[in-house]
């Protein structure tokens, strides 16, 4: 597994914290958390700006991911589920610097690891949506 991979998935950790405890001072607090990594050790530059990134448009995010998923509120959606189309579409939308098609398929596979059986078709059509709704080449 690389590195960027190893990355993401200890951003959804964070993000996932962060959701779970979604008062001002709870998200405070899961970032400060999520500083040190899963195990102990400093977060990854990548991670951090990814977690960061992520709760510093999460309304922008949410809005975006809600338009594009017809009958589903975020609500509505798995936690993991709705964390990892949140750092994605954060990349999508914020990070021109990698390619749509690599945020994408990162998405599907760390859905694929710790969401439920339907997550990974869920994620992709939400994705893919917002890819070329925000006009990326894949």
């Amino acid at each position: 597994m690389g590195k960027r991979r190893k990355a993401r998935e200890a951003a959804l950790q964070a993000l996932y914290q962060a959701d779970v405890t979604w008062e001002d001072k709870g998200v405070e607090r899961a970032v400060l958390l999520a500083r040190a990594g899963p195990l102990g050790e400093e977060m990854d530059t990548f991670t951090a700006e990814l977690v960061d990134g992520t709760l510093a448009h999460k309304e922008e995010i949410d809005r975006e991911i809600g338009r594009c998923s017809e009958h589903w509120t975020l609500d509505r959606m798995g936690v993991v589920d709705r964390n990892i189309l949140r750092f994605a579409a954060y990349e999508l939308m914020f990070r021109n610097d990698i390619p749509a098609s690599v945020t994408i398929n990162e998405a599907v596979e760390i859905a694929k690891k710790f969401g439920s059986e339907e997550s990974s078709m869920f994620i992709n059509g939400i994705l893919d949506r917002i890819r070329r709704e925000c006009q990326r080449d894949a």
